[in-house]
C-alpha cells in the first residue's frame, strides 16, 4: 500500500515520479498502479497522474466523522428519489474536488448513474456550485461570483450539461447543527425529463430534503 499511502499524502502524481517517492524500479511501480486500479484504490487522470480512487473514496465517506452523515442521508436519498423519479446523492467537499459518498439510484429505465466513491469537478455541476456557494475560499475557484451569489439568494442550484452531456441535476445544501454547509444533496437525471429549467420543477423538493437531513443532523 506504500503507492497509496504516497498519493493519499502528496495527491496525484505522474509514475515517474512515484517511482521516485518509492525507490522502487519503474515496472514494479507500473504493476502496483495496475493492480491498484483494478481494486479501485487508485485512478489515472486524463493526463496519466495517480490519484486515489472510488474505493479509497467509499471508504472514507464512512469514516467515523461522515457515518452519521450517510446514515442519516440513506432514508432521505430514498424518498427523494422515489418522490421524483430520479437518481439522488449526496456530495461533500474533498479539497478541490467533490466526492459523492451516498447514493440512490432508480432500478430501471434512463437514468444518471454517479458511483459511490465518484470523485467529480468542484467548478461543474448543480452540487458542486452549492458546494462552493458558501465556502470562504470560492473566490479562489472558476465560477463567476454572480452565480455563486444567486444560488446563495434562492438557497439552491440547478445545471444543464455541465458535469455531463445530456444530464441535469438540481442540488441544495445540507447544513450541521452550527449552519455550516457540510453537503450537498442532488437528483440527476436526462435532460429530456428534467428539461433545461429543472430548478422550477423540482427545487422545492429537493430543498425540502435538505432541510430534513439537515434537521436529523442538529
Amino acid at each position: 500500500m506504500l503507492v497509496v499511502d504516497i498519493v493519499a499524502s502528496e495527491g496525484p502524481l505522474p509514475v515517474a515520479q512515484l517511482v521516485t517517492r518509492t525507490g522502487l524500479p519503474k515496472p514494479t511501480v507500473h504493476r502496483f498502479v495496475v493492480a491498484l486500479e483494478q481494486h479501485g484504490l487508485v485512478t489515472r487522470t486524463p493526463e496519466g497522474q495517480v490519484r486515489l480512487g472510488p474505493t479509497i473514496r467509499a471508504w472514507a465517506a464512512h469514516s467515523p466523522a461522515r457515518a452519521d452523515l450517510v446514515d442519516r442521508a440513506r432514508t432521505v436519498l430514498t424518498d427523494l428519489s422515489d418522490e421524483t423519479g430520479e437518481s439522488a446523492q449526496l456530495y461533500v467537499r474533498e479539497g478541490d474536488q467533490r466526492v459523492c459518498i451516498a447514493t440512490h439510484e432508480q432500478r430501471s429505465g434512463l437514468r444518471d448513474t454517479v458511483p459511490l466513491g465518484a470523485v467529480l469537478p468542484l467548478t461543474l455541476g448543480s452540487g458542486a456550485k452549492v458546494l462552493l456557494a458558501w465556502a470562504s475560499d470560492r473566490d479562489r475557484f472558476d465560477v463567476p461570483t454572480r452565480a455563486l451569489a444567486q444560488v446563495r439568494a434562492r438557497g439552491w442550484s440547478d445545471s444543464v450539461a455541465e458535469r455531463a452531456a445530456g444530464v441535469a441535476s438540481v442540488s441544495a445544501p445540507v447544513r450541521d447543527g452550527t449552519g455550516d454547509v457540510v453537503a450537498a444533496i442532488s437528483v440527476s437525471g436526462p435532460i429530456e425529463r428534467l428539461g433545461r429549467q429543472p430548478g422550477r420543477r423540482l427545487a422545492r423538493t429537493v430543498v425540502a430534503a435538505a432541510e430534513r437531513l439537515s434537521s436529523a443532523l442538529v
